[in-house]
């Protein structure tokens, strides 16, 4: 959108602020209790502004020097219809200053800064007194921004109906969202509908909206980044254009989806919901690069803003691989898998939809069908160090989750992964930490599916180790939809992506589909979706070494190369061995690889590439060569249309 006059003054003044926080915050203090706040991250190229001198307060941004973020209002609606913030007395601020970094149980990084600088400016609201907080955090790259109710007259309680929270961009901004598991959509701030997948359900939002995360290239040099962290007892954050422009916060108010393998279920609006004294809100996130590739190396900041780990003791907890057991099910079968899995160093096989109970979703889920030896195979996986996963409805958690927890540990059982979960309203989202939390005091990880989206909980509850919420690789999409999936979802978290290894309906080629286990990040990953180990018994197959060897959580992620809608290069570190990942749309190209961050020595590459051309491009095979680098190296790659290339260094 085109910056008014006021914006314009608001944003100049904010570009000549003091650098550091807490000089500002003293010198407009002097003055006035409620003021113009400027935050400077530690490198000093972010600058976010919190402007309490108006009617409603507003925050805006700008990277070296260039506009972000328009001056966008912020505030609570209270469920009377009023909005918190506007009016509201200052009361003055207080600063904070973070350094360090922690250490994830899992992560695309082993180590995250935690270097930043925060303001909270206090506030009262005249008309009835309570007393609330605005948080503004500021890293490097990135900014976010959080609520907290600190008091009211004569009660403990505040009841909310949504959030103001508003994001303003340039009128050059193009906007990258999806909805549920529907395509990436290109649009204008003005525009954003994206379609949803599958159709809406008869209990769902049915206002045009955008899930967290977007991505937003400012069109002035900039990037952005929209997510959301920190989401406890509080409903899910989406987004919608706003009628005055710009984007607007929106809370959700059914499930994302309110369905399931039984059909439709209809379940209440909740149009109103309520927080406690000292609640903080989620923290609204921006990050902010000069590149789109310079997006993917934010990745630290949603987890880093999320409440640290409430379960503690961890160490049992296991990122790897999983392959999936395919029906009809049956003992022997599922020994050969446990049997394949062996083989190719896959740390997990899962029971898909319809072992338990009566072969329903909504049946019982404590008792295996009667055609499979359950136990047995758990007993025979563990003899192997492989740990079995079970799939449960949304409908059989409900109904026995604790009989389920204390089941499925005497079992032996690794982990579950829970389908058609609810997520939208505050019951939803606490719902969803109770269940996590459950499974997890029992010792077994999660992995959530269906209509979810990332807010951080991996840190909360590091048994939560990947979520659905995309849509998948099992859906054959198209390869551009690959590569601007690499911009957008894994950024905010974990990304379940059923890789589809050699299917005769994807739409890219082999080595497209061996990259994106680097593309894609997911502690949790799950490779040959619709296979079984049949399919690899007949030929040598020497191309799914990759998968063997590559690992799902990392020590060190770099973007190398990139542009949205076009191609991505991202080198992940494990250990002393970096793998990387290239990806391309439907278009042919030739790049030249940078191996600077291989830092020194001699290495030696083991490229999996793409083959000669082949139509359709599923039917290329991958080529495979061992070469002698060095960090001075320049690589040539050659990409077919819709394909890739996946490569392993290890030092010589």
């Amino acid at each position: 959108m085109t910056p008014s006059r006021r914006d314009i003054v608001a944003l100049t003044a904010a570009g000549a602020a003091t650098a550091s926080a807490s000089t500002a915050l003293s010198a407009t203090a002097k003055s006035k209790a409620a003021a113009v706040y400027v935050i400077v991250s530690p490198d000093k190229r972010l600058k976010v502004t919190l402007d309490a001198s108006g009617a409603i307060p507003k925050w805006s941004a700008t990277y070296d020097g260039k506009v972000v973020q328009l001056p966008s209002s912020v505030g609570l609606w209270l469920a009377e219809g009023r909005l918190l913030g506007e009016g509201a007395k200052g009361l003055g601020a207080t600063t904070k200053v973070y350094t360090g970094s922690w250490t994830p149980v899992f992560g695309q990084s082993s180590n995250y800064d935690e270097a930043s600088q925060e303001l909270t400016a206090h506030f009262e609201d005249v008309k009835s007194g309570i007393r609330f907080d605005i948080i503004l955090r500021v890293f490097n790259g990135a900014a976010a921004l959080r609520y907290v109710f600190v008091s009211a007259p004569k009660t403990k309680t505040l009841k909310l109906m949504g959030e103001r929270t508003q994001y303003r961009f340039p009128d050059t901004a193009r906007l990258y969202t999806s909805r549920d598991e529907g395509d990436i959509h290109v649009s204008s701030q003005d525009k954003v509908a994206p379609l949803e997948h599958p159709d809406l359900t008869i209990s769902s939002d049915k206002v045009p909206f955008a899930d967290f995360p977007v991505t937003v290239d400012v069109g002035n040099g900039t990037y952005a980044f929209l997510a959301e962290s920190d989401r406890l007892h509080y409903p899910r954050g989406t987004v919608r254009s706003h009628d005055k422009g710009g984007l607007v916060t929106y809370l959700m108010r059914y499930p994302g989806r309110a369905t399931g393998w039984g059909g439709e279920d209809e379940t209440p609006e909740e149009a109103e919901f309520t927080i406690d004294a000292g609640q903080k809100t989620p923290w609204r996130v921006l990050l902010v690069a000069d590149s789109a590739k310079g997006l993917i190396e934010r990745h630290p900041i949603v987890p880093t803003l999320a409440t640290p780990n409430q379960l503690g003791d961890v160490s049992w907890v296991k990122p790897g691989t999983a392959f999936r057991i395919m029906k009809p099910y049956g003992t022997d079968a599922s020994l050969k898998a446990v049997d394949f899995a062996e083989q190719h160093r896959i740390r997990y096989v899962l029971f898909d939809a319809h072992w338990y109970g009566d072969g329903t979703d909504a049946s019982e889920p404590t008792v295996p069908i009667k055609v499979l030896d359950l136990q047995r195979v758990i007993d025979y996986a563990k003899t192997r160090n492989i740990g079995v996963l079970l799939y449960i409805d949304r409908v059989a958690v409900t109904r026995a989750l604790d009989d389920m927890c204390k089941l499925y540990q005497k079992w032996g059982v690794a982990g579950v992964k829970l389908g058609f979960m609810w997520e939208g309203r505050q019951s939803d989202v606490d719902f969803i930490y109770k269940v996590v939390k459950a499974f997890g005091e029992h010792g077994m990880v999660v992995n959530l599916h269906d209509n979810l989206r990332p807010a951080g909980l991996e840190r909360t509850l590091p048994n939560y180790l990947t979520l659905e919420g995309v849509k998948g690789n099992e859906q054959f999409p198209a390869a551009r939809h690959h590569v601007n999936l690499a911009y957008t979802r894994p950024i905010a978290g974990p990304i379940d992506y059923t890789i589809c290894y050699a299917q005769e309906r994807n739409q890219t080629t082999n080595a497209h589909q061996l990259a994106l286990a680097v593309t894609c990040y997911s502690p949790l990953t799950v490779v040959y979706w619709y296979d079984k180990p049949e399919k690899y018994a007949d030929k040598p197959w020497p191309e799914l070494k990759w998968f063997d060897d590559c690992p799902t959580t990392w020590d060190d992620t770099k973007a190398i190369a990139g542009e949205l809608g076009e191609y991505v290069i991202i080198a992940r570190r494990k250990g002393s061995d970096w793998y990387l990942g290239a990806i391309t749309n439907e278009m042919e190209r030739r790049l030249e690889l940078d191996l600077s961050f291989l830092g020194q020595g001699n290495w030696t590459a083991t490229r999996y590439m793409d083959g000669n051309l082949s139509r359709p491009a599923n039917k290329t095979p991958v080529k495979i060569e061992k070469v002698a680098v060095t960090p001075a190296s320049r690589l040539k790659l050659q990409l077919n249309a819709a394909g890739g290339q996946a490569i392993r260094f290890t030092k010589a």
